[in-house]
């Protein structure tokens, strides 16, 4: 009986990992909601931050998206970069090469499937 009761329990975590950890699983459904919104917050348009968001959950570690949270406008930033320079400072403070190419990566990729989705390419 007591081995039993250890068998299910450990099939019920089995399965409850299962189906968080999966793809297309409740952390990353909620990983991919969070990127989404910060990309909006920062700017990005809702479908390009819908599209991005995909891509990144995809590709990167949560490590990873968490570095990117540092692109945030600091105190005395303006929201948006108002120049090369300050967009650099932003990328240099992520302190990941990967998680930065991906960032672009899918930011390009998304605009070009957004820009052939538009001019019927």
């Amino acid at each position: 009986m007591r081995f039993l009761i250890i068998l299910l329990i450990v099939f019920g975590i089995g399965v409850g990992a299962w189906f968080l950890l999966r793809d297309d699983g409740l952390v990353e459904q909620v990983t991919e909601a969070r990127v989404e919104q910060a990309l909006i917050a920062n700017g990005v348009p809702d479908s390009m931050a819908q599209c991005m968001s995909e891509r990144l959950v995809d590709r990167l570690s949560i490590n990873q998206l968490l570095k990117l949270e540092r692109l945030a406008p600091q105190e005395g930033e303006a929201r948006l970069p108002q120049s090369m320079g300050a967009a650099m400072d932003r990328l240099n403070r992520v302190e990941d090469n990967e998680a930065v190419q991906q960032l672009v990566r899918a930011g390009s990729g998304c605009g070009i499937q957004m820009g052939l989705d538009i001019f019927g390419g």
